[in-house]
């Protein structure tokens, strides 16, 4: 009885942690071969939660993904996403997309055109550069989500 009461209370302290790998949120990575940085912000991503598959692209085709999927040229990053109907270009932090993802902005999706230092997968959060994650809106023009300072 002892030891199936141990087993028990194992099994119940380990649920939270397979609940959440689980309920990791499938996101889709088009990205160039060998970038770093797309593996450094995909690393970030499955630290909070989501579940990213890559794929490689070369960069013309990679542009072409991105402006046939709403993202304006002066808005373009590294890598672009396909979230839950939303298109994720850049380093656009984990909490960001699961605000877009809860509240259901009627948008294209987020960006973080080129790529700041200290945004996820660039650099320490705490050396950062002040940067925008801008909402891409349906006719192709953007306004600040969210803001974050020099760190």
């Amino acid at each position: 009885m002892k030891r199936m009461t141990q087993a028990l209370a194992i099994t119940l302290a380990l649920l939270p942690a397979a609940q959440v790998l689980a309920e990791a949120t499938a996101i889709e990575v088009r990205k160039t071969n060998g970038c770093g940085c797309c593996l450094s912000w995909m690393n970030h991503l499955e630290e909070n939660g989501f579940a990213p598959t890559g794929e490689n692209m070369f960069g013309g085709s990679l542009v072409r993904f991105k402006l046939d999927n709403g993202v304006p040229q002066r808005m373009v990053s590294c890598h672009t996403a396909l979230i839950d109907g939303y298109v994720i270009e850049g380093h656009v932090p984990a909490g960001d997309i699961r605000r877009i993802l809860e509240e259901r902005s009627d948008a294209v999706g987020l960006t973080v055109p080129g790529m700041p230092y200290g945004s996820p997968g660039m650099g320490p959060e705490e050396d950062r550069e002040a940067y925008d994650v801008f909402l891409i809106r349906e006719n192709g023009s953007t306004e600040v989500f969210s803001s974050y300072v020099e760190g």
